[in-house]
């Protein structure tokens, strides 16, 4: 090197040459340096003299000399070796992991656009991908998943829990999704093995083998109650029969409502301790059958209400508003046909709805016989791993749509965890499947998630919400529940944000009936497709998606005619025989069609230029619910109750709302969708709805469902036209027209384009 780098300096020396400089001076002017050869100082001084002082340079010929030549060719090459070896360490991605997770996850979802290189336009229209999907998603494919991912037990935390998080984890690894886990310690309540939970009604004991986790603990006596479901009229027909409810043990039945609900209702009423049982009227299975749930009135780990149970985090003491605070506990159909025996009190009328499945009992309301509670349930450390797998977007890749999983259950969990576990796989292969070999280029990111402890109230991913609450709702623009996909076949149910009701009418209408007669639309009837639009209800694994962090979400469900619900959820008997009589031994057919109505979904959101959302669908739901507060309000003024309070500005908001969304609207018929920058403007306006409708007001300790529309608490539009407190009327009326307001602004996008009058 030392001999070459001597020979090119003896051959520039001997040659003339010039090199630009540009020097600051003082005055922040660059200056150019002209340096030349001794030969060439004559040239320098007659530059200096020529007009405008600009310089230039013309060189004189070259000397022609064989070696200086060899030895030029030579330095090129070096230099251009050197240049490649350089460039390609710097650009070559790094092969080392991050040794810290939770910064690993936080880079994963602040990751922007400039991250990736720029990719070619999606070279597939809608018709293409459809056809590509369906063609993946075959029955035979999920026969074989089934069975893999069955297991006799899988409870939160447990080792087979574990073991099937790793398998997820090597099989994001092996499509090359990029996988991480996300790990949370939380605390799960059991039973205690030393000292069982226990009935005490005269002479019998009953020591039920299901339980109710959260549920306070301790030993109670009170007069026992029939409260049919323990509804809030269901109460109500106690007290206009004067049945006393405070410091009564309630036995209800299951359904209509949440474990958790039921509780609070009772708790609400006076009662010192509740009895839940599976009715035969409701539940055609073996009388003896345990059941098992929750009465956390809210979602995630109850003892870090509002941020993450991770394990470096510093906790506060507190607890969730939600926890109940009288012991709760469910017995089997036999124990309660015991109690119904001889519970004695005034009958129920036959009106009333509260006669259930057994001819021998008249059902009597109590009152008069005392009972004892004892729960006995212990608190358990738990560490539970939610996994997650990425198919990053050519676009927009740091927008994402997340489907879900839940990965544990009680038992078996066959319909509960088996089925929406098998649909998040082979979702996956097909997807990867399809960009890696079919030229499939989605816009925006699909992320794979399986979550951990669902059946405790969805807290592996309430944990993951928590945990980035800060900047996942400006990420994840729709999440779709996988669990519970196939609970049935001939019917069909969802719960969704108004925003997805266009997309899952849509998706309707190019899914096969898996009847076999034309689409699921057809299926569900056209006239009335709305019917199937349910409310979301709390216990729903969308919902903490929805009213806790504002992400439109979505869930649906394959099921029976003429039901409701799955009723082996929460039983040992949710397992594979029972689920395949019911879908008359068609499971792996009804999971794949399920699995291509999510998949359409998902692919349709990543595929469109704008996001397939439908603002204008809020409007009616909107409108709906300021009526109701429109009217209480009047009334209240009418009668004297209420002063000086006007639901016009509620009402002017609601018009700023609707005003923004046909702009929106509007917006999306004028975009030239060529535009990337345009279309990703418009799609952030979009994103904004679902987010903004989130009160900013109330705590997400005290009041976790924030939703103003959707959630629950005193803050919300439902609530306002319900309440007799009228200082809190007047309070959260202000502060919901303006929450409302907000959006509205949100909605616009361009500060200047803001209509400021309410």
């Amino acid at each position: 090197m030392d001999r070459v780098r001597s020979a090119f300096n003896n051959m520039i020396k001997s040659e003339r040459y010039s090199r630009f400089t540009l020097q600051p001076a003082e005055d922040g002017e660059r200056h150019v340096e002209v340096k030349l050869s001794d030969d060439a100082t004559d040239d320098a001084m007659e530059v200096e003299g020529q007009a405008g002082g600009s310089p230039s340079f013309r060189p004189a010929p070259l000397h022609q000399n064989r070696r200086h030549l060899f030895y030029v060719v030579l330095v090129t090459l070096l230099i251009f070796v050197t240049g490649y070896l350089v460039g390609y360490v710097s650009h070559r991605k790094p092969q080392v992991e991050p040794v810290n997770p939770v910064s690993e996850n936080e880079n994963r979802l602040q990751a922007t656009p400039t991250d990736y290189a720029p990719s070619p336009e999606i070279q597939l229209d809608w018709k293409d991908v459809t056809q590509l999907l369906s063609q993946k998603l075959t029955s035979k494919a999920f026969e074989k998943t089934l069975r893999d991912f069955n297991l006799p037990r899988r409870s939160a935390g447990s080792a087979e829990d574990m073991n099937q998080a790793n398998r997820i984890f090597d099989e994001f690894k092996k499509l090359e999704m990029d996988p991480w886990s996300d790990i949370h310690y939380v605390q799960l309540q059991m039973p205690d093995s030393n000292r069982p939970n226990r009935v005490l009604f005269g002479s019998d004991v009953f020591k039920p083998a299901g339980y109710l986790a959260y549920s306070a603990t301790g030993k109670v006596e009170g007069k026992l109650v029939y409260g049919n479901y323990g509804r809030q009229e269901d109460l109500d027909v106690l007290q206009k029969k004067s049945v006393e409810l405070k410091d009564s043990v309630l036995l209800l039945r299951s359904g209509k409502i949440s474990f958790a609900e039921q509780v609070d209702n009772a708790a609400k009423k006076g009662a010192s301790a509740v009895l839940i049982y599976p009715d035969i009227q409701d539940y055609k299975y073996l009388a003896d059958t345990a059941l098992y749930g929750h009465v956390h009135l809210g979602s995630g780990d109850p003892y870090t209400p509002g941020f993450p149970s991770f394990n470096h985090t510093q906790f506060p003491p507190t607890q969730s508003s939600g926890l109940p605070k009288i012991p709760a506990q469910t017995i089997t159909a036999n124990m309660a046909f015991g109690l119904l025996q001889k519970i004695e009190g005034p009958e129920s009328d036959v009106s009333s709805g509260f006669k259930g499945g057994f001819k021998s009992v008249s059902y009597s309301l109590g009152g008069s016989k005392n009972i004892t509670v004892e729960v006995n349930n212990v608190l358990v450390n738990k560490e539970v791993h939610n996994v997650f797998g990425i198919i990053k977007g050519f676009t927009d890749p740091d927008r994402y749509v997340v489907l879900g999983a839940q990965r544990d259950a009680w038992g078996n969990g066959y319909a509960r965890a088996t089925v929406g576990t098998s649909v998040l796989m082979e979702l996956a292969k097909a997807v990867c499947e399809m960009v890696e070999k079919d030229g499939f280029r989605p816009r925006r990111s699909l992320v794979f998630a399986s979550w951990s402890a669902g059946e405790y109230g969805n807290v592996g991913a309430t944990e993951w919400l928590e945990g980035y609450m800060s900047s996942i709702d400006k990420k994840v623009f729709t999440y779709i529940s996988l669990d519970g996909v196939v609970l049935g076949r001939g019917n069909f149910t969802t719960s969704a944000s108004p925003l997805l009701y266009s997309l899952i009418e849509n998706t309707m209408k190019e899914v096969n009936s898996p009847l076999g007669l034309g689409s699921v639309y057809d299926m569900v009837g056209r006239k009335n497709w709305e019917a199937i639009l349910k409310p979301m209800a709390i216990d729903d694994p969308a919902y903490p998606f929805l009213a806790f962090s504002g992400i439109p979400s979505v869930s649906f469900h394959f099921i029976s005619p003429n039901t409701e619900s799955y009723s082996y959820y929460g039983t040992s008997l949710d397992n594979m025989d029972h689920l395949n009589y019911q879908t008359n031994q068609r499971t792996a057919e009804m999971t794949a069609v399920a699995a291509q109505f999510a998949g359409q979904m998902a692919l349709r959101l990543v595929h469109d230029h704008v996001l397939n959302l439908d603002v204008s669908r809020y409007s009616s739901v909107l409108y709906k619910a300021v009526v109701r507060v429109y009217r209480r309000i009047n009334q209240l003024l009418r009668s004297g109750q209420l002063k000086d309070v006007s639901p016009n500005w509620l009402s002017r908001a609601r018009g700023s709302f609707q005003r923004a969304a046909d702009d929106i609207n509007r917006a999306i018929v004028n975009t030239d969708l060529s535009d990337k920058e345009a279309c990703r403007i418009l799609n952030d306006r979009i994103m904004a709805v679902e987010h903004t409708l989130l009160s900013p007001y109330v705590s997400p300790v005290e009041t976790p469902f924030r939703h103003l529309l959707l959630g629950r608490g005193s803050h919300t539009l439902a609530s306002i036209a319900e309440t007799n407190d009228m200082e809190q009327l007047h309070i959260q009326l202000a502060l919901a027209t303006w929450n409302l307001q907000g959006c509205a602004n949100a909605m616009v996008g361009n500060i200047w384009d803001i209509d400021n009058e309410i």
